[in-house]
């Protein structure tokens, strides 16, 4: 069963964390945990959408394996979006 997409309020969120250069912590379904600063998102040819983190190098991370977004950023706009 393939995984629903995300809700409008749940692009806002990483629009916020993205806008606002938030560092984040990312819990994904394979329960793997990623951290950066979250500087973007892209959507590819095959309508994939991805979260794009930096630690030194940039990363993307499809939306769709998304389980939790925490940010780390102290006195951020929020702290927590589970998925």
């Amino acid at each position: 069963m393939e995984k629903c997409t995300l809700t409008c309020d749940q692009h806002d969120y990483i629009e916020i964390a993205c806008m606002f250069g938030y560092r984040v912590r990312l819990t994904l379904e394979d329960q793997q945990i990623m951290e950066g600063k979250a500087v973007g998102t892209l959507t590819d040819s095959d309508k994939r959408e991805y979260l794009i983190i930096d630690d030194g190098q940039q990363h993307r991370i499809e939306l769709m394996r998304l389980k939790k977004l925490q940010v780390l950023t102290p006195h951020a706009r929020f702290t927590e979006m589970n998925f």
